[in-house]
C-alpha cells in the first residue's frame, strides 16, 4: 500500500489550518478514500463468502461517495483545481479521438 507523508504537522492544535493546508488535507482525504475502495476490492476478489463480499461491496460505494464528497470540497476550496480536471479530461478525449 502506498504510504502518504500527513498533509499538516499536527493532528490537533490551537493552531487553525490555513485554506492552503485545508486543501492539503482534503487531497490526502481523497487518496484515503480511495485507498480504502482497493483494499475493500481486493478482499472481495480473494473470497467467496457471499456476505463478506456483499458487506465490503456496499463499504466500498460508500467510500466513493466520500470521494465524490471530498473532490467536490476540494474544488470549492481551491477552484483552480477543477480546471485541472477540465484540462486532463480534454486531453483523454482528444487522444481518444486519435485511436
Amino acid at each position: 500500500m502506498p504510504k502518504f507523508g500527513t498533509p499538516y504537522n499536527v493532528l490537533k492544535s490551537d493552531k487553525k489550518l490555513t485554506n492552503e493546508e485545508l486543501v492539503r488535507s482534503i487531497r490526502f482525504n481523497i487518496a484515503a478514500e480511495y485507498e480504502a475502495i482497493q483494499f475493500y476490492e481486493e478482499v472481495i476478489e480473494c473470497t467467496d463468502n457471499e456476505l463478506v463480499k456483499t458487506v465490503l461491496k456496499d463499504i466500498s460505494d460508500e467510500e466513493r461517495v466520500h470521494a465524490g464528497e471530498l473532490l467536490k470540497l476540494l474544488v470549492t476550496l481551491d477552484p483552480e483545481e477543477k480546471k485541472y480536471y477540465a484540462d486532463g479530461a480534454k486531453e483523454v478525449e482528444e487522444m481518444m479521438k486519435e485511436i
